[in-house]
């Protein structure tokens, strides 16, 4: 296998294959003039054969190092290759019916996203999510507790805390934004979840103390403060849901978009699928004996 100084030695070389590569001179076959990288019993890794692999504004050394890391992997490719070759029966290695089938398969694939793309309504109307939402409720059971919350992080000693606790208990848009100046001064922490649904254990993990049952808690505590020897923790509860209660529609809206959109995919092959055959059939394109 090649040192990186050996492979250096094709570095410039592989540029200028690759800028002849790129200059529209392609009415000749410029593969046999090329010095191989790389030979595998009758198998040769050519420049031509990388030209593609190097990503914009690299640097000499990191292209080395993706250029090394390629050979590499060539080398074991086909090392395993020929060891396949050698040990597989006939049988094992007639895989033209797999490779027919996979061809068909990419091809019909590559036509339906085509199909897709051009023709599919990926429009979602509001009412619909609800719609979808009302009928299917059961199936959006939380398996975490969520909140709307905030939450501060200050140190012990910062000052006029007294306040702090009128303020970050206020629904006051006034309140609101002196409570964030003050954090912006003191805080060494703070988020403001006020219309984001996120796991309680967020929050959690940021307390010095164990919050060992967080659906009684919340249901009668709004408000949570604790401190160790060097912060105090202060968390105004906004709302929450339980586990096992449904999911808030703005909290899993994202996911039934998707469930609509590939139901609709589903749909929408299964009728193409329907029109191709039927209309095969009436022009005669096709028998079953």
């Amino acid at each position: 296998m090649r040192s990186y100084r050996s492979i250096n030695r094709y570095f410039v070389f592989l540029i200028s294959i690759q800028f002849l590569f790129t200059s529209g001179c392609d009415h000749f076959d410029k593969r046999p003039a090329q010095q191989p990288l790389a030979r595998v019993g009758e198998k040769y890794l050519y420049p031509s054969d990388v030209k593609d692999i190097f990503p914009q504004k690299l640097l000499e050394n990191d292209s080395l190092m993706i250029l090394h890391n390629f050979i590499d992997k060539w080398i074991k490719k086909q090392l395993l290759l020929q060891k396949a070759e050698l040990n597989l029966t006939d049988e094992q290695k007639n895989v033209s019916k797999q490779l027919d089938e996979y061809r068909s398969s990419l091809l019909i694939f590559k036509y339906e996203q085509s199909l897709i793309k051009q023709k599919l309504d990926t429009i979602i109307w509001p009412d619909e999510i609800e719609q979808y939402y009302l009928e299917n409720s059961s199936n959006f059971l939380l398996d975490n507790t969520i909140v709307k919350a905030l939450f501060i992080k200050l140190p012990v000693d910062a000052p006029n805390q007294n306040r702090l606790r009128q303020l970050y208990r206020s629904d006051k848009e006034a309140d609101i934004q002196q409570l964030e100046s003050y954090c912006y001064q003191y805080a060494n922490k703070y988020d403001y979840f006020d219309d984001q649904w996120i796991p309680f254990t967020r929050i959690q993990i940021e307390l010095p103390e164990e919050i060992s049952n967080p659906e009684r808690y919340l249901r009668y505590n709004r408000y949570i403060e604790q401190q160790d020897s060097s912060f105090k923790y202060y968390v105004d509860i906004r709302d929450y849901r339980a586990e096992s209660e449904v999911a808030p529609l703005d909290y899993i809206e994202n996911n039934i978009k998707s469930i609509i959109l590939n139901k609709r995919k589903i749909q929408f092959i299964n009728e193409m699928e329907n029109d191709i055959y039927n209309d095969a059939m009436k022009r005669g394109d096709f028998l079953i004996y």
